[in-house]
């Protein structure tokens, strides 16, 4: 989109028969399930590719704000609504610990300074490690304390670790461990609360399909089906890629696969100086995901359209997935229910729900030919927690996804669903960079690229590629049509309950 924009002629390969990757769809037997994410946050940064595109995203993609945006369910109780109302969230937290409860504006004081801090670091690329040395990421670093956890930074305000854990189980959007992710991921739970949690109508796949949409619309070709085979580089300079049907001639490559496996699959290794196989082999990958898409009999009117279960056994789950690469036993989940809410995902008096469970990456300690049924058996026992002890019964088609389908059907490496896991060492200019480094012409976008994981960056990373690779082709960068800023919600509402 962006790059059409800005005037660019455009031809995107895509393997799959539809676009949007993770972010796309399933469908079986008249139901419909988003593939991976189900919700957006911070829709800022989707609304400005869409205005710099001269189109509004209201009027391509119809966004249902949500709330409560969630309901968090604590094994052994109790269960909490995460209103985005201030006065209604404290309550809430009040139920887990109400000192903690008076702690909450402080908390969201001190990560709207946060993330305007660190904002400009996320829009701005990092082509050097000299670009650590900048000013406004110095500055930065004072208020994300990078030497702290997500769960430790929260401990200074929060004592009840249920509240903590309520604040900080979104690190598992970025795959990662509250307990090790960077205390810098503490403005995850904050922009949930400060700009809102949203359903697009007929799915995040909607979004992808209004993408693909305005793109074809601005002339971009889309060949689907297509798989690219291979690459053809003069010295370190991309010349062509190459598919089933044909070459095709570039003056420059975007490459939004798998970072990991497309290098390893397409790029001769002589040519990676900094990202050899060896190094991808010795990175520390995130977790990946057990998936079950289930079309069901009637609807769940008391279940949430989000509800993450917090299991008793939280850290061990994480011990578990992180360390020891085994399977838990008393597993976290999280279900979507968005059928009472979007009558389009499946028949009428019918319910789409989607079910995740984290486990761990592709690893020699699991063998998911032989272990798929026990453990679906086990997710299914532990729906029962959160009132579904009859939905066996009501299971009218149903798709199970492994970490083996995430590495074989959308070609992740040791089926990764977050990619590169975003330890200190992984991020900034330690992460394969937007403009890639080891080649010329070529460029990255992405999960596995900086700012890393999640939509908001994902799309984040697109604006910062699209303008590196117009600057170095001396293209004027197209401009947002209205002036753009960020919708925050909470401080009104806080406001008011004041």
């Amino acid at each position: 989109m962006l790059l059409a924009a800005s005037g660019c002629k455009v031809t995107v390969i895509e393997r799959e028969l539809h676009a949007g990757g993770r972010t796309s769809w399933i469908e079986r037997d008249g139901f419909r399930f988003d593939r991976g994410p189900t919700f957006f946050l911070y829709p800022d940064v989707l609304r400005s590719v869409f205005a710099m595109c001269g189109k509004r995203l209201e009027d391509e993609v119809d966004l249902i704000r949500l709330d409560p945006n969630y309901r968090l369910a604590f094994e052994g109780g109790p269960t909490i609504a995460a209103w985005s109302d201030a006065a209604k969230l404290k309550e809430e937290i009040a139920k887990l610990n109400a000192a903690d409860a008076a702690n909450l504006d402080r908390y969201i004081a001190d990560n709207r300074r946060k993330f305007e801090d660190f904002r400009p670091i996320l829009e701005s690329p990092f082509n050097s490690h000299f670009d650590l040395l900048k000013l406004p990421l110095r500055r930065a670093l004072k208020s994300a304390r990078p030497w702290s956890s997500v769960d430790a930074d929260l401990s200074r305000y929060f004592s009840d670790p249920r509240v903590r854990l309520a604040l900080s189980f979104q690190s598992k959007y970025l795959g990662m461990s509250p307990f090790k992710c960077p205390s810098l991921f503490t403005i995850l739970a904050f922009l949930e609360y400060e700009f809102g949690v949203f359903h697009p109508r007929g799915g995040c796949a909607a979004v992808s399909a209004a993408m693909h949409r305005v793109a074809e619309s601005m002339g971009v070709e889309f060949r689907f089906g297509e798989a690219v085979e291979s690459l053809t580089f003069a010295g370190r300079k991309i010349k062509s890629a190459h598919t089933a049907s044909g070459r095709f001639d570039c003056d420059a490559l975007v490459v939004n696969a798998d970072f990991a496996n497309a290098m390893r699959d397409l790029v001769p290794d002589a040519l990676r100086s900094r990202w050899t196989d060896r190094r991808i082999a010795g990175k520390k990958m995130s977790c990946s995901t057990f998936m079950m898409y289930l079309g069901i009999e009637g609807q769940y009117e008391d279940l949430a359209h989000h509800t993450i279960f917090l299991s008793s056994d939280y850290e061990r789950n994480l011990r578990d997935i992180e360390r020891d690469f085994r399977i838990p036993e008393n597993p976290s989940f999280y279900v979507h229910n968005p059928s009472l809410l979007d009558d389009s995902l499946a028949p009428a008096g019918h319910s789409s729900l989607y079910v995740l469970a984290p486990v761990p990456h592709l690893h020699e300690n699991v063998d998911w030919e032989s272990q798929t049924k026990a453990f679906r058996g086990v997710v299914m026992r532990q729906l029962s927690k959160v009132g579904l002890s009859d939905i066996e019964d009501r299971i009218l088609t149903e798709k199970v996804f492994t970490p083996k389908h995430w590495a074989s059907e959308l070609n992740l490496y040791k089926g990764a669903t977050f990619s590169l896991s975003h330890s200190l060492d992984q991020m900034l200019s330690f992460r394969p960079r937007n403009r890639f480094e080891d080649l010329e012409s070529v460029y990255l976008v992405g999960g596995g690229t900086h700012p890393g994981s999640g939509l908001p960056v994902i799309y984040q990373s697109a604006k910062t590629t699209a303008r590196l690779l117009a600057e170095d082709f001396g293209i004027e960068v197209s401009a947002p049509t209205e002036a753009l800023r960020p919708r925050s919600a909470w401080s009104t509402l806080a406001g008011e309950s004041a």
